[in-house]
């Protein structure tokens, strides 16, 4: 009875088989595998065998000889073969993946770090070149590159800088106090009309005064408009025009520092001896030398040429601005309203329209 059990359970099970023809793992229950083992060890032989059958319509005896039972439906799967197959695959493709990108990632972390530490390595060196140069010229023990005429221009930069910063600092102070009196003087004229609206006996006296401070008032904000252009253009020149060229000069005295300790360093290991090591780091040397030299003397051309423009510039916006302000200053105390107007007129000037200084509605909220 078990066997027949067994063998009614094995004829309707599909035996999933692999490319070899070895069956795959059963889907069924354990215990079923148990019972076809213990079948195939121990039980009766299937071939020596007669099963007896239940069923109704049967053969005549109710018994079916083995040899015409062909064995239990097999049939191939090929779904489930590669079903199995990509469940097998894809975990060790997935870890080859992952283990490539780390390999990658690696290898950029790594060109990177080592990238970073020949940069500290060759701004280490050439700090303590540069230090050590700077400290030899400082006691008078190492020699330094000096051309004369160009040191000469750039003591002169300097030195115009400050005066002009000067020039700057009290333009600055003039139109800070100048428009207090244009303040002052407009608060005046508006309380010398409200007064003679107010005062009978006095109204024409009044109306007089108030007339000639709204006029001063109006020559004030014309001559405030001129001082205001030159200390804008004065500011331009000082803090941008000439800034730019000493920021260039510093690169300069920076590169012939450089330049100098290189050279320094050439010259110390050609008069050492000359044994196959010293070849070596004299080519080296020598090549780092030439590298630092052509930008000594491309910084040293910048410098020179900005010298010049900033000469032509100066002179050229000087001569506009110092003719703006005296021919405004001159026309103010002198009365001549049309003269003022005409000189800011000649120089471009134009003046803010009264109240734009002061911040719109949008900006309060």
């Amino acid at each position: 009875m078990m066997a027949e059990s067994i063998m009614s359970k094995a004829a309707t099970m599909e035996i999933p088989i692999n490319s070899n023809g070895d069956t795959g793992t059963l889907a069924e229950d354990d215990s079923l595998e148990q019972d076809l083992q213990q079948v195939m060890v121990s039980g009766p032989n299937l071939n020596e065998t007669s099963i007896v059958s239940g069923g109704y319509g049967g053969p005549a005896g109710g018994i079916i000889p083995t040899s015409s039972i062909k064995g239990p439906a097999i049939r191939f799967n090929p779904e489930y073969l590669e079903g199995r197959r990509g469940a097998a695959s894809a975990p060790g493709s997935m870890h080859h993946s992952t283990s490539n990108s780390a390999l990658a990632a690696e290898e950029v972390s790594r060109g990177v770090a080592v990238e970073k530490l020949d940069s500290v390595k060759k701004w280490g060196i050439n700090t303590y070149k540069c230090t050590k140069q700077m400290f030899s010229e400082k006691f008078g023990k190492g020699s330094r590159t000096v051309d004369l005429e160009l040191e000469a221009q750039i003591e002169v930069l300097k030195e115009t800088k400050i005066k002009y910063e000067s020039v700057l600092r009290l333009a600055t102070a003039l139109t800070n106090h100048f428009h207090n009196m244009v303040q002052t003087q407009q608060a005046l004229g508006d309380t010398f009309a409200d007064l003679s609206q107010k005062s009978p006996e006095l109204q024409d006296e009044f109306g007089y005064n108030a007339e000639t401070q709204k006029l001063l008032c109006k020559n004030g904000e014309s001559l405030l408009g001129a001082i205001n252009f030159f200390v804008s253009s004065i500011n331009t020149l000082v803090n941008k025009t000439m800034e730019d060229t000493l920021l260039t000069i510093k690169l300069y005295e920076n590169a012939r520092l450089e330049f100098d300790a290189y050279r320094t360093d050439v010259e110390e290991l050609s008069q050492g001896p000359r044994d196959a090591v010293t070849v070596v780091r004299i080519e080296m040397a020598t090549q780092e030398y030439q590298v630092h030299r052509d930008k000594f003397e491309r910084l040293r051309s910048d410098v020179t040429i900005k010298l010049k423009f900033l000469e032509e510039n100066k002179v050229k916006v000087m001569h506009k601005q110092l003719l703006l302000f005296h021919n405004a200053i001159s026309a103010y105390f002198a009365g001549n309203q049309q003269q003022l107007e005409q000189t800011l007129i000649q120089f471009n000037v134009k003046l803010k329209p009264p109240g734009s200084d002061k911040p719109s509605w949008l900006e309060e909220q």
